[in-house]
């Protein structure tokens, strides 16, 4: 007993009936404990929990997870340094000077005179100019004075209506005014029937009309 000491409190002496006490103690514990396992043991549900976790434990243990490597941390935000802000010197804007308008050059150029106004006349009409009996280069015969009427002492004037053609000749004679002496009348007629004429004309054409020839029987002239 020499290597230990006595003030130690494990291994300090105490009365013997504590220690029976305590001795009691936990042997009626463990007595508990194997009743209490025993009467388990006997209930078929625990026999069937049992045999479960028996079965569970044989089984092969489940395949372990595979290990996914960590993700590396992210990079640490780097402290942004703050610079005092340079000013800058803002530009001066000069308006250029304007340039003077250039003075107007154009002229407006002088309006032509009007084109004279021609009345355009309609055309004329052609002239038309009368026939004639009168021309010298007719050669037309006088008309015969009857002789009755010489001794009877008729005279006067006879006016004929003669239609002369394009070509001159009388077409159509007739008594328009008588002298009253039916034998003057005809012999008036019977001469004018054997007369040439000058064609009436419409300008360069020849045309037929109407002209009057007027004979006078007089016996002073004959």
């Amino acid at each position: 007993m020499s290597g230990f000491s006595t003030s130690d409190p494990l291994f300090a002496v105490e009365p013997f009936g504590r220690r029976a006490q305590r001795f009691a103690l936990v042997a009626a514990v463990h007595l508990a404990l194997l009743w209490g396992a025993m009467e388990l043991a006997t209930r078929p549900e625990v026999r069937l929990a049992a045999q479960e976790i028996m079965v569970r434990l044989i089984e092969a243990p489940p395949a372990a997870p595979e290990m996914v490597p960590p993700e590396p941390a992210p990079p640490r935000p780097q402290p942004v340094r703050r610079t005092a802000p340079v000013e800058v010197p803002q530009p001066v804007l000069t308006a250029a000077p304007e340039a003077p308008a250039p003075a107007s050059t154009f002229a407006v150029a002088p309006q032509p005179p009007a084109p004279p106004v021609v009345e355009v006349a309609p055309p004329a009409p052609p002239v038309v100019t009368a026939a004639r009996f009168d021309a010298d280069y007719l050669s037309n015969p006088k008309p015969v004075y009857p002789v009755a009427s010489r001794r009877l002492g008729e005279e006067g004037r006879v006016l004929l209506r003669v239609k002369v053609s394009p070509g001159g000749t009388p077409a159509t004679v007739e008594v328009k005014q008588s002298c009253g002496f039916p034998r003057l009348d005809a012999a008036a007629k019977a001469a004018v029937e054997l007369w040439r004429f000058v064609p009436a004309r419409r300008g360069d054409e020849a045309i037929e009309s109407w002209v009057s020839v007027p004979v006078i029987f007089s016996l002073q002239a004959s």
